[in-house]
């Protein structure tokens, strides 16, 4: 098949869906390989990207086809670098794809990873450029585009093996969702209050209201299971656990400061867990009596000893660790089980007396109502059972070690919450069925015949337990803290799983903590952490953040007083959990279309439900602890907020910004203008916004906080390179802005002149209501010097931004606002500095070599420093005559290009306000006055007036101005606009527009004619005659100017306007010219002539 015949493919009834034509680039050979049609229709198989034998892909192949395909394999023809006629790429060709020759690439993964992906190398699909292009200058062009393609389009099954084999190589370890994330997540969560606190719970809340306070903590953590499957099934998830999933939805903000406290709190978990462990092994040497010093002391010793050793075991490694989880949780399994066993083996004389009877339905109906002591009610009984409920995030925290944490977090996490849901359920249900609130544990108080009784489920039973009313009882469920133990089977197999409960969650704790925080310090959010990024072996583990980890703990065990920390720890993982809770409503609520959770069984509102009920929550456990939690979060937020990271991570603060703005600029449509409402929305012609940042700097001082500034640029040449050069520097440019505090927009358009490009952005800018109103411009200086093209385009913008009614505004400045030759030579300057420090780090590195050698080197070395002293000191001497010489010579330009950003001291900005266009020529100095900057500034009001009535003049200008309440130092009437100017100025305005004069009256009809028609734009007699007042006005005002307003910090006056058609733009520019010659810096506005002041309420 042929290029040219491509169509007859979809022609062909018998065609394969997918075919690839084997087609040699170098159109030498034009001969195909094409297998051969068989009369049989296609078969249409779907696509499957399960692991296969050699492949992801499944390929869909006609009868006949798939033994050629094996034969192809079998023969052993197909070697590593080889064709495979199946292949979509090979470096010398390119695809036929659905009968048709294209680089267009089949959808891959890999063109949609990250730079830098450790699942897979990132590759470049061939750009829009090269596709649009003809084939065969795209390959004359760019011969490694198709190279690009080519090795693009691997197929998945070769990377897969290439994964793998690499995951090999290097000895990584991934776990699967059973080690990874269940049995972490149920070790986890049950704890030592499973074994020593359950059955106090339920002897004081009863079976009822206890099943419902281990339901309500269910829900809250079931319900951020939810939120954390959704987020983790919301693309590819790396380590860092809870600090990821936020980060990554909320961004760096509510990341970086759950993160840090997220990983304090397991750091001091460990402690937590330890001398929890330690308390146990104390309380059965008490036992024995073999305490080594004193009871604190010892916890001390053997809290030390433990974290040592489980330091030990982490350290080793995951996969020991994850060893040492398993035979943890076979110990846990063994214990739980060892006491349901207890309930059913008859009970003996010694546990009744403890209150022990084995499944009684007298007990059972006697302990389903509370029974709250002490003080104690509902929600102070719920927060001391809900820390048990805690430890969902074991599996999360990481989700770098696992092979498929999209899978495995949410599975793992939402059944370890079921299994261990009903194991609490079940343990209480249980221990209430069978033991009595209150036992004396003296085996005499039974009941004898005719003795009266209280009525309980003892007495039923035969025991006397009434004097537990009046005085203290050391057994059953509300006195005796070993329940557990005295019902079980085997009494020691609790002790053990009260080990195991501490041990695993510690060990938990001491992996998650180091991950996370490891994880916070590769994003770099907290500048002076990246000491603990670094990875050390085939994990990349976080050694120093162990070692850090094990120092807190350390510290926690030696203060030994954890009463006052613990509500403090279990409010931060609250904390995390109502974030991660309301991350994914967030995103929900944002409608980010990259928020495509795979796990669908979750709700934004019940998120957002879980989020104020872990916050409630944390109010019920410790008001003061929820508090500080806050305190700190909020502090942690600020800072990180303030330092601003380098990071995108396309949170859904972000896409909510987005919809925010989206909103807002839409409700903005509805609201109708109104002249109180009026601000200046400009569009400066700044070009790149470094280029001219005087122009910049002046125009955000009046829309700063007030209005919209865009800054324009316009590219012109061959609209290819235009395009490629706008995009590239479109987001330097706005960063740019956003650097320098400038509040503005940096816009660009490719045009084939810079009149059509302005006059693109004169009708495109903006959106809805926020739309420019005003035109800002430099002025030209160049005019008289410049093509005459560029004068009429100059002109050409002044003319189109009031045929779009536009005001303008032409700011001059005497040293003019382009400063891109300064900017060239700092840089220049700058790549000369780098070389020069690069040079010299070379000659140290090539001393250091040399000095290793011995004396011949010391020799060698001395002559290298001293001819590299010289060459630095010349090249010092070179750069330092350059910089004064460029100083020099661009001093008073970059003076220039930063007076807007000074404060202005006390003088006078003076307003020649000579036509009435609205009220922008008085609006904008008014505006400045307000700003920082140049509030210092008295504003002095010109206007024309008649001899005869100068007073007059004046209090009718005073009268209106102080209707639109802006305040004036003087108004000064100038009558003298209209009377000719000297001879000496006159004469310097001829002068200047001499050489764009045409002189035709001096010329016979037929040249002048000629002359007309060549030279079009030249200024002709007739038109000099007719506008010589205007220009005798022109020249006048500059002499008044000169004589009013020379020492002004800033001239703002009234901009003249040249007819269509009727005024040349080499006259309209002499006028401009004239007009604010030798000035300061003076700004020439002409507003749209639609009122922007009113003096109405």
């Amino acid at each position: 098949m042929s290029m040219n015949n491509a169509p007859n493919v979809f022609l062909d009834p018998n065609a394969n869906r997918f075919q690839v034509n084997i087609i040699n680039e170098d159109h030498d050979n034009n001969e195909t390989t094409q297998e051969d049609v068989g009369s049989d229709p296609p078969h249409y198989e779907e696509t499957s990207f399960t692991d296969e034998t050699h492949n992801r892909l499944r390929i869909s192949y006609r009868p006949g086809k798939r033994e050629l395909f094996d034969n192809f394999h079998q023969n052993g023809e197909k070697t590593e670098g080889s064709l495979h006629p199946y292949d979509t790429h090979s470096k010398m060709y390119y695809l036929q794809t659905f009968g048709h020759n294209t680089m267009d690439p089949v959808p891959k993964i890999d063109y949609y990873r990250n730079t830098g992906s450790v699942s897979g190398n990132k590759l470049n699909r061939p750009s829009l450029l090269e596709i649009h292009e003809q084939l065969a200058k795209n390959i004359a062009v760019s011969t490694g585009s198709v190279e690009r393609v080519a090795n693009g389009e691997s197929t998945a099954g070769d990377e897969t093996a290439a994964s793998k084999e690499e995951e090999n190589k290097t000895g990584f370890v991934k776990f699967g969702w059973v080690k990874g994330v269940l049995v972490r997540c149920m070790l986890n969560i049950w704890g030592v209050m499973l074994f020593i606190r359950l059955s106090w719970i339920v002897g004081q809340a009863g079976i009822g209201l206890g099943v419902i306070i281990i339901l309500l903590a269910t829900m809250v953590t079931s319900i951020t299971g939810l939120s954390t499957s959704a987020i983790a099934t919301n693309g590819f998830v790396r380590g860092g656990g809870a600090y990821y999933l936020i980060s990554r939805s909320l961004g760096p903000e509510f990341g970086g400061s759950i993160g840090l406290i997220f990983a304090f709190a397991n750091a001091v978990a460990v402690a937590m867990y330890v001398v929890g462990f330690a308390e146990t092994v104390v309380e059965l040497l008490k036992e024995s009596d073999t305490l080594m010093v004193d009871e604190f002391n010892d916890i001390r010793i053997i809290g030390t000893i433990t974290v040592v050793c489980l330091l030990g075991i982490s350290v080793a490694g995951m996969e020991w660790e994850a060893k040492a989880q398993v035979i943890l949780l076979i110990v846990l399994l063994v214990a739980i089980a060892n006491f349901f066993i207890g309930t059913v083996i008859p009970t003996n004389t010694e546990k009744k007396a403890r209150g022990f009877f084995n499944y009684q339905a007298s007990i059972f109906a006697e302990n389903f109502g509370p029974d709250f002591r002490s003080g104690e009610g509902f929600f102070s009984v719920f927060a001391i059972f809900f820390p048990a409920a805690t430890g969902i995030l074991a599996g999360a925290n990481i989700s770098g070690d696992l092979k498929d944490p999209q899978s495995a977090i949410p599975q793992g996490t939402m059944l370890a919450i079921l299994i261990t849901t009903i194991a609490y359920i079940a343990v209480a249900i249980c221990a209430a069925s069978c033991v009595v609130r209150d036992a004396t544990g003296n085996v005499n108080d039974t009941i004898v015949p005719g003795m009266s009784c209280n009525g309980s489920s003892a007495c039923g039973l035969g025991y006397d337990f009434s004097r537990c009313a009046s005085q203290p009882c050391d057994y059953g469920l509300m006195n005796n803290f070993q329940v557990m133990s005295m019902v079980s089977g085997f009494g020691p197999l609790i002790t053990a799983g009260i080990f195991s409960a501490t041990l695993s969650s510690a060990l938990a704790s001491l992996v998650s903590a180091p991950k996370v925080f490891q994880a916070l310090c590769k994003d770099n959010v907290y500048k002076g952490l990246e000491f603990f990024a670094k990875g050390y072996g085939k994990n990349n583990e976080p050694i120093r953040g162990y070692v850090l980890t094990f120092v807190i703990a350390m510290a926690f065990i030696l203060i030994a007083e954890l009463n006052t920390i613990a509500p403090i720890i279990s409010n931060f993982f609250l904390a995390s959990y109502a974030l991660i809770n309301f991350s994914c409503f967030h995103a929900s609520y944002a409608k980010s279309p990259g928020w495509r959770p795979a796990f669908r069984y979750y709700n934004m509102w019940v998120s957002l439900f879980g989020a104020l009920l872990c916050c409630g929550v944390m109010f019920v456990i410790n008001w003061w602890a929820a508090l500080i939690t806050y305190a700190i979060e909020f502090f942690l937020y600020i800072y990180v907020t303030y330092k601003k990271p380098e990071v995108n991570w396309g949170s859904s603060t972000q896409a909510l910004y987005f919809v925010n703005a989206l909103d807002s600029a839409l409700a903005l449509t509805t609201v109708e203008d109104h002249v109180k409402n009026f601000r200046p929305q400009c569009l400066a012609l700044t070009g790149a916004p470094m280029v001219r940042p005087a122009l910049l700097d002046i125009t955000h001082t009046f829309t700063k906080n007030n209005g919209l500034c865009i800054c324009c640029e316009v590219y012109m040449g061959p609209r290819k390179l235009c395009v490629k050069e706008m995009n590239s520097g479109m987001e330097k440019k706005q960063a740019w802005l956003t650097k320098n505090k400038r509040k503005a927009f940096y816009a660009a358009v490719a045009a084939d002149s810079f009149r059509d490009g302005v006059k693109s952005l004169l009708q495109a800018s903006g959106l809805g209501r926020m739309k420019p109103n005003t035109l800002v411009m430099g002025f030209k200086k160049d005019w008289r010097s410049a093509p005459a093209t560029q004068v009429e385009n100059y002109v050409g913008i002044i003319h189109d931004a009031f045929d779009f009614e536009l005001g303008v505004i032409i700011v001059r400045i005497s040293q003019g606002f382009d400063i891109s030759q300064v900017l060239q030579v700092q840089e220049e300057l700058e790549k000369l500095e780098q070389e020069r420090l690069a040079l010299e780090a070379t000659i140290k590195e090539n001393d250091f070599e040399e000095g290793k050698r011995g004396i011949c080197g010391f020799f060698k070395k001395a002559s290298t420093l001293n001819i590299s002293k010289h060459e630095t000191k010349k090249e010092s001497t070179i750069n330092t005559m350059q910089s004064m010489h460029v100083g020099e010579f661009n001093q008073r330009l970059l003076e220039a290009s930063t007076q807007f950003k000074k404060k202005q001291g006390k003088g006078t900005i003076d307003i020649w306000w000579l036509f009435d266009d609205g009220g922008l020529t008085i609006l904008i100095p008014y505006i400045l006055t307000i700003r920082k900057k140049w509030k210092n500034c008295k504003l002095r009001i010109f206007t024309g007036g008649k001899v005869n009535r100068i007073e007059e003049e004046k209090l009718v200008m005073a009268s209106l101005l102080s209707k639109f309440r802006i305040k004036f130092a003087d108004i000064n009437i100038i009558c003298d606009i209209n009377i000719k100017p000297n001879k000496e100025s006159w004469k310097f305005f001829e002068e200047m527009i001499e050489p764009y004069r045409l002189h035709e009256s001096c010329k016979d009809i037929t040249t002048a004619e000629k002359l007309k028609r060549e030279t079009p734009w030249k200024i002709t007699d007739a038109e000099l005659e007719a506008f010589k007042e205007k220009s005798y006005r022109q020249v006048r005002l500059n002499e008044l100017l000169q004589e009013h307003s020379r020492a002004a910090n800033l001239i703002v006056l009234s901009l003249p306007v040249a007819r269509k058609g009727a005024v040349s733009d080499y006259l309209y520019m002499a006028w401009l010219e004239i007009l604010s010659k030798n000035l300061p810096p003076i700004l020439m506005v002409r507003g749209n002539h639609k009122n922007v002041l009113t003096f109405y309420s």
